[in-house]
C-alpha cells in the first residue's frame, strides 16, 4: 500500500461562543449592532461611498468594547477561544501574546454580500454570528493554493473535503470561526429576506 497523507494543513477552529465564556447574549448583541448602526454617520456614509451593501463599522469605529460593555464581554470570551487555536496551531509567541487587533460589526441585507478577501498584518481572524437566517450565505473559504493549480483538473463531485477547492461553512448564532488571517474567504449574496449580522475581528501578535 502507498504511503499517502496530508501536509501544510489549513485549520478552522469552530465553537459555541459561550463555551469558553458564557454571558453574550446573542439577542443583546444584535440590538447594540442595530443601535450603533443607526447612530454611527460617518460608517453610513463609508459603506455609501464605497458602495458596502447593508452597514460595517469596520472603517469608522475602533473602540466597540469602550462604548458598549457587551462587546468588552464579547472580546473577554474571544481571548479564550484565540489562545486555544494558538496551542493547537503549535504557535510558539516568544513570550508575547495574541491581542485583539480590530472588531467591528457587519449587517448584510437580503441581496449583500462581502467579496472574496485576506486580511493582512494580523495572525488570527474570524467572526462571531449574531443573526443567521434561514436561507442566509455560509461562509466560503478558499483553498489557498488555489492560484498555484494553473494546470490542475478540477476535482470530482464528492472529492473530500481536505481536497476540495472551496469549502462552505453555515455558522449557527452564536458560533465562532477562526482561522489564520492569510485563508482567503469571502460570504456570498445573502438571498435570506432577513438581516445577515456578524461582529468580525483580528488579532496581531504582539
Amino acid at each position: 500500500m502507498p504511503d499517502i497523507r496530508s501536509l501544510f494543513v489549513t485549520r478552522l477552529y469552530r465553537a459555541p461562543l459561550s463555551e469558553k465564556a458564557p454571558g453574550v447574549d446573542t439577542a443583546e448583541l444584535a440590538a447594540s449592532c442595530y443601535s450603533i448602526a443607526e447612530d454611527d454617520e460617518a460608517g453610513q456614509d463609508w459603506c455609501e461611498a464605497n458602495g458596502y451593501p447593508g452597514y460595517t463599522s469596520y472603517a469608522s469605529l475602533t473602540d466597540l468594547p469602550w462604548r458598549f460593555p457587551i462587546f468588552a464581554d464579547l472580546v473577554a470570551a474571544l481571548d479564550v477561544h484565540v489562545a486555544d487555536f494558538a496551542v493547537d496551531l503549535g504557535f510558539d509567541l516568544g513570550g508575547k501574546s495574541l491581542k485583539l487587533e480590530d472588531l467591528w460589526i457587519n449587517i448584510l441585507p437580503e441581496g449583500g454580500s462581502h467579496a472574496s478577501h485576506i486580511h493582512p498584518h494580523s495572525v488570527i481572524s474570524g467572526t462571531t454570528y449574531v443573526a443567521m437566517p434561514d436561507g442566509t450565505s455560509a461562509l466560503k473559504l478558499e483553498d489557498p493554493r488555489l492560484p498555484m493549480m494553473m494546470a490542475a483538473p478540477t476535482r470530482v463531485k464528492d472529492v473530500r473535503e481536505e481536497l476540495r477547492s472551496f469549502v462552505y461553512v453555515a455558522p449557527a448564532v452564536g458560533d465562532v470561526l477562526l482561522w489564520e488571517s492569510w485563508l482567503r474567504h469571502e460570504v456570498p449574496m445573502n438571498m435570506a429576506e432577513e438581516d445577515r449580522i456578524s461582529v468580525s475581528f483580528n488579532y496581531a501578535w504582539g
